[in-house]
């Protein structure tokens, strides 16, 4: 297990959010880098087919999106990429994930690719696309 093996995962979780709101992004990365980890190495331990026998028993979609946040924030496009598709391979009905993927898509200069997740978004409600010439979506939120 890595430095934070005493700690449960919703405490983990409590502290990687709480150095996120004090926009400590790559310590909030960095704790729920280590979760994943442990999770994974615990889930391998474990190995069934079933929630009870699963160490967390649900899913991790929230976990995924607050990483893919911390990414986001600092400017690390790829990895706030396959975050937010984790988010979407267990709740693809998330708008806020699409509308995260876009946002990092745009950042990374793939604004074709952007398009998509934007749309998705927009459909699924929580996205509104700019109106008018020149204008620009800000980060605010994220």
């Amino acid at each position: 297990m890595t430095r934070n093996d005493t700690l449960y995962g919703f405490e983990r979780y409590e502290r990687a959010k709480a150095a996120f709101d004090d926009a400590r992004y790559t310590d909030a990365a960095r704790e729920l880098e280590d979760f994943f980890t442990d999770l994974a190495a615990a889930r391998t331990e474990h190995s069934s087919d079933t929630y009870a026998d699963d160490p967390v028993g649900h899913g991790t979609a929230e976990a995924h999106l607050l990483l893919a946040r911390a990414y986001f924030h600092s400017a690390q496009f790829a990895r706030a990429e396959s975050a937010c598709r984790e988010v979407l391979h267990e709740a693809p009905d998330d708008p806020y994930a699409h509308l995260l993927l876009g946002r990092t898509l745009q950042r990374a200069g793939r604004h074709d690719e952007a398009r998509g997740p934007l749309r998705l978004a927009e459909l699924l409600g929580d996205y509104t696309p700019p109106s008018g010439p020149g204008t620009d979506v800000a980060d605010e939120g994220f």
